[in-house]
């Protein structure tokens, strides 16, 4: 064997905590500085008093316009506390079902895995090298068991986490867009980087606190070990599933109940206070795209990281004990960390905006920069934590590998994240010609809309497919499936500048509402408008990178539980393949259909309500009477959690019911098919939704000559424009964000049962 790698395994233990304490402090910084921007009103102001620091950039417009601070900075006070009550108990309300569904997964978890060896206590001989003697099937149920509840709990936490500091920093970024567009962008930024860098760092903290742990248990068994800590990445995307959709019917019913009637029906602005839905519109975007895609993420980087240790725990890090080559991937994640905390300086401190139109290429560089730091610290990573050569477990043959080959592999992930990311921008960013030619469509009504905005989606999946197809032949040419699963990591390892950014996008979103509900001029709602406008190609940016490593880690995980299931080709002429392959194609399109039409119906409820309450409340439509709020807070959330269960179920039941009854060839040609087709559908929805939404706001901003022979608000272009929006609304918000998840989940939850499903799986075909 080669020389080992330069980092000796003291300095990888101290690193890879480091590293995670290092972001988690980064984070309350931001939040420190967040909290600085008060949520009441200046008493130096109402004395009479300038403000002292900033000089004559800090005036405030209200007391250019004659506006009363003390009112608007309560009213704002108000507001957000309605949306952070209405969100909190959303949540609770959610993860009180859900804890109940981790309880039940769990013992199943643990009966499934305990029942392969009849519950024995005794060692056996390990599955890969059968001359060594590995810990009973009894330990690794009750380790996986261990690592499911590890995982849902950090991914519940994280998403709660994200959800609070999104309700607490909205109005923040509102009160703060009175003193220019650069100190709101500041605010909301580091709201987002808040828990960017809160979900990376203690992601890879708990893991790497799990790994240790479970090794005093297992120690030298790391076959054992490692599959126990898959448990880990099956907790977080479970979890994320149910907060995806969950929190995707909630945001899209009450967005579409809002605008249907509002902007429709009663011509009134998308924000405005009269508006019944409003309240759990705003709250919306905290549950779904704050909570739901915080968990996504953690998911997707849990998992990726699960499928790269599986991986190498087989190989001759595994094999020989090199601790510091086996922990590569989770010092990829730890470099990560460092990389977007240099980026994020970039956004916050060394630069400052201070035109409107600086906002989204600001957020752009955010991802160039974060990809070039990121690439010089993998190189880093992998000369210092990896011998120059080793060898890589591939489907039963060792295959000789380089460390620099392993660099490729993650950078080439890395780098094709990028490309996906700009490609969705260019695809849903009203800056550019498809979006631009999806207004121009408006003009003949809301069908041309629909049409043109469903051939942007299925067109804008083109270059992002490519983009995955090269880095898996790369990678898996490379280092088989381990370099896939680090080309995974690698798209996923600037999570923390991803999810700021993403983040950004709702905070700036509830920043509007809350400056139209608050009654602030219209100056003000330009800046918030700007800044949200920004942030939906970004978070469409953030849904494409979540979608392109689905793909990559789907992939390894595939891998990994073909392996372990001892299938030694999949061949798509048997018919066990082939009839798990067809069934596996068509699951996204029935989860799809599941989830649309349940922010349809929830949908259809909340239309009725607030048409109620605007013909039956005397003084409603003049403001001169407060709406009912609670009323469609309730039905929002009422109808997520009933609407959740089924599109969960079908997920989580399909890989049990299938590797039972038919068998792990048939469930390996079922994790083929949901690969292939739910990735291009996740794209073709993500988009299409992300280009009719921009498309909408090009003809409402009205800033080029072309937008503004569109509108203005209330014309037919734009009521045609508002019809597609709405229709994209449940692709953008709930079918496609969660279809990337059913992809990962389905393959690591096989993983994780694949020595049952070896052991007594296929009870169909064994009685035909």
């Amino acid at each position: 064997m080669a020389a080992s790698a330069f980092l000796p395994e003291l300095a990888t233990q101290v690193l890879v905590p480091a590293a995670a304490v290092v972001g988690i402090a980064f984070a309350v910084l931001q939040w420190a500085l967040v909290s600085k921007v008060k949520m009441a009103p200046d008493q130096r102001r109402a004395d009479g008093g300038g403000a002292k620091s900033g000089g004559a950039t800090d005036y405030l417009i209200e007391e250019e316009e004659g506006l009363n601070e003390h009112n608007v900075v309560v009213k704002c006070a108000e507001i957000q506390n309605a949306i952070s009550e209405g969100a909190t108990s959303f949540l609770f309300t959610e993860y009180k079902y859900v804890g109940l569904f981790m309880g039940i997964f769990a013992i199943l978890i643990f009966l499934f895995l305990g029942s392969v060896e009849g519950f024995s206590t005794k060692s056996q001989p390990c599955h890969y090298s059968k001359d060594s003697t590995c810990k009973p099937a009894l330990a690794n149920a009750i380790f996986s068991t261990i690592a499911f509840v590890l995982g849902a709990v950090t991914s519940l936490v994280s998403g709660f986490l994200g959800m609070k500091i999104a309700t607490y920093a909205n109005a923040r970024t509102t009160l703060e867009a009175r003193k220019g567009v650069g100190k709101a962008f500041i605010t909301a930024f580091r709201s987002g980087a808040v828990m960017g860098f809160l979900l990376a760092a203690s992601g890879l903290f708990v893991l790497y606190i799990a790994i240790n742990l479970f090794g005093i248990y297992y120690g030298d068994d790391w076959e054992g070990l490692f599959e126990a800590i898959t448990g880990y990445g099956l907790g977080g995307s479970s979890m994320a599933l149910f907060g995806r959709v969950g929190g995707g019917i909630y945001t899209k019913a009450a967005d579409v109940g809002a605008d249907l009637v509002g902007k429709v029906e009663r011509n009134i602005p998308e924000d405005d206070p009269r508006n019944p839905a409003v309240i759990a519109d705003n709250v919306g975007d905290n549950v779904g795209d704050i909570a739901g895609m915080g968990s996504d993420l953690f998911g997707s980087y849990a998992e990726s990281s699960c499928a790269a240790l599986v991986v190498a725990s087989i190989s001759s890090f595994g094999i020989n004990h090199e601790f510091t080559p086996m922990m590569y991937p989770l010092l990829i994640s730890s470099v990560g960390i460092i990389a977007c905390l240099i980026t994020t300086l970039f956004a916050t401190d060394f630069f400052e905006i201070k035109a409107v139109d600086e906002i989204e290429p600001a957020l752009k560089k955010q991802l160039i920069i974060s990809t070039a730091v990121m690439t010089v610290g993998i190189a880093l990573v992998s000369w210092l934590g990896l011998p120059y050569t080793f060898t890589i477990f591939n489907f039963g043959a060792q295959k000789t590998v380089h460390n620099w080959q392993l660099f490729l592999c993650v950078a080439v992930g890395l780098w094709a994240g990028l490309v996906i990311g700009f490609v969705t921008e260019y695809y849903t960013s009203n800056a550019y010609s498809p979006v631009q030619d999806v207004a121009d469509s408006c003009r003949t009504g809301a069908a041309t809309n629909v049409i043109f905005g469903l051939a942007l989606g299925y067109k804008s999946v083109i270059i992002p497919i490519f983009a995955i197809a090269f880095s898996i032949f790369l990678s898996f040419s490379l280092a088989a499936m381990y370099g896939v699963a680090v080309a995974a990591l690698g798209m996923l390892s600037t999570i923390a500048t991803g999810l700021a950014i993403d983040a950004y996008g709702p905070i700036s979103d509830n920043a509007g509402g809350i400056a139209e509900m608050a009654g602030m001029s219209h100056r003000i709602r330009e800046r918030t408008d700007a800044l949200d406008a920004a942030g939906n190609t970004t978070a469409a940016i953030g849904k494409g990178f979540a979608i392109g490593s689905a793909a990559l880690v789907s992939l390894a995980l595939f891998g990994a539980f073909v392996s372990r299931a001892e299938i030694s080709t999949v061949d798509v002429l048997t018919p066990k393949v082939f009839i798990g392959l067809i069934v596996g194609a068509m699951l996204p399109y029935w989860f799809s259909a599941m989830t649309m039409k349940s922010v349809g119906s929830a949908a259809l409820k909340m239309v009725e309500e607030v048409r109620r309450q605007f013909n039956t409340i005397p003084g409603l439509m003049e403001g001169t009477t407060r709406p009912d709020y609670a009323t469609c807070v309730k039905i929002s959330t009422d109808a997520s959690i009933k609407e959740m269960i089924p599109p969960g179920a079908l997920v989580m039941l399909t890989p049990l019911i299938v590797g039972i009854l038919f068998g792990v060839e048939t469930l390996s040609g079922v994790l083929a098919g949901a690969l292939v087709s739910g990735v291009q559908i996740a794209i073709s929805a993500s988009n299409t939704g992300g280009a009719w939404d921009n498309a909408k706001k090009y003809i409402e901003a009205g800033a080029s000559e072309h937008a503004r022979t569109l509108g203005p608000k209330g014309s037919d272009p734009h009521k045609a424009a508002v019809i597609g929006d709405t229709i994209g609304d449940p692709l953008k918000g709930t079918s496609g964000p969660s279809l990337n998840i059913l992809i990962k989940l389905m393959a690591v939850e096989s993983l994780v049962f694949a020595p049952f499903f070896a052991t007594h799986g296929g009870i169909l075909f064994k009685w035909l």
